[in-house]
């Protein structure tokens, strides 16, 4: 379990970059992001893996390929789509409070697999995990009190329309965690890695079907022109985020998924948000305000206390409980 653990935090270490991307290229759209990434994504994955092609596609069966294509589709292409209408529509702020409960979500979905705990030992743990996450939302809240004028603007309808964007990015991110960790716990003829490369090989060539969907649209319909050069740095970014954010950090997602209870590797999730914003702080060079210095206190003390719901016995647990 302590292995499984070290690789959830990792791969939200690794996946805290992905953050960075919309800050250091804001004249891209997120839909050319995405394609970039998941191109790039498959690019890598395929080369990675050549060396042992035959033993995968030995493997590979029907049941494999369908599943890699509804996680592909569900996991990153929708998730993405969905957040980045949300974000459009009604800002960050809404945006990442509703997605911001994936780990709540993920562990209330796998409450009842194998190893999970009692959700009645979990309880103060993810109440912590949500004041966190609350803490983290407070500063953007208060922006949209202080601009009346801006949150006005937006009309009823398209309000409705960003929140169940923002609804259907958290669905089917929660759908993708449990589905994604109940089949590698259900099939073990892959390991992480392995899993990994599939995954992105299935979602470089949907990403490159999407692109050439763009690419038969008018131009200026979906990306702005922008200099030769920004498109450089574009294709090194979007190689960044394919190769540590989607090819490593999901391999190390997927050796964690393997090795963690649901209501255990949901919470791991966390780690995502808390790297996010250490980065964040590092690239906008200053240092967290007190909201934000206690949602990190929070989110690693419910992080940190699910882990030991989890390796403490129920009967030990049981004694360690005052008497009533």
């Amino acid at each position: 379990m302590q292995r499984g653990v070290v690789c959830g935090m990792l791969a939200g270490a690794i996946w805290g970059f992905i953050f960075l991307a919309p800050r250091l290229l804001p004249d891209f759209s997120p839909l050319m992001l995405s394609i970039g990434r998941y191109v790039m994504y498959g690019v890598v994955s395929l080369a990675a893996a050549l060396p042992f092609a035959r033993r995968l596609a030995a493997k590979l069966t029907r049941a494999d390929a369908i599943a890699l294509v509804k996680l592909a589709l569900v996991g990153n292409l929708l998730y993405y789509m969905l957040l980045a209408s949300a974000v459009q529509l009604v800002g960050v702020a809404p945006s990442s409070l509703i997605v911001g409960i994936l780990p709540v979500t993920v562990t209330l979905a796998g409450r009842r697999d194998h190893g999970a705990v009692d959700l009645k030992r979990l309880a103060a743990p993810l109440l912590l995990v949500l004041a966190g996450i609350a803490c983290i939302n407070l500063d953007v809240f208060s922006d949209v009190f202080t601009h009346p004028g801006d949150a006005s603007a937006n009309s009823v309808l398209t309000r409705l329309a960003g929140l169940a964007c923002a609804v259907g990015a958290l669905a089917s991110w929660t759908w993708y965690a449990v589905v994604n960790a109940r089949y590698l716990q259900a099939n073990r003829h892959f390991d992480g890695n392995e899993w990994s490369v599939l995954w992105g090989i299935v979602t470089g060539v949907l990403g490159a079907v999407l692109g050439a969907v763009v690419w038969m649209l008018p131009a200026g319909v979906v990306q702005a022109s922008v200099p030769a050069a920004r498109w450089h740095l574009f294709w090194i970014v979007c190689f960044a985020l394919a190769t540590g954010g989607s090819w490593l950090g999901n391999m190390l997602w997927n050796a964690a998924a393997k090795r963690l209870p649901l209501t255990l590797s949901g919470q791991m999730i966390a780690f995502e948000t808390l790297f996010a914003l250490l980065y964040a702080f590092v690239y906008d060079a200053r240092w967290p305000r007190a909201p934000e210095m206690l949602a990190i206190v929070l989110l690693l003390a419910g992080v940190s206390w699910s882990v030991r719901q989890h390796t403490v016995e129920p009967a030990a647990a049981s004694k360690e409980a005052p008497a009533h």
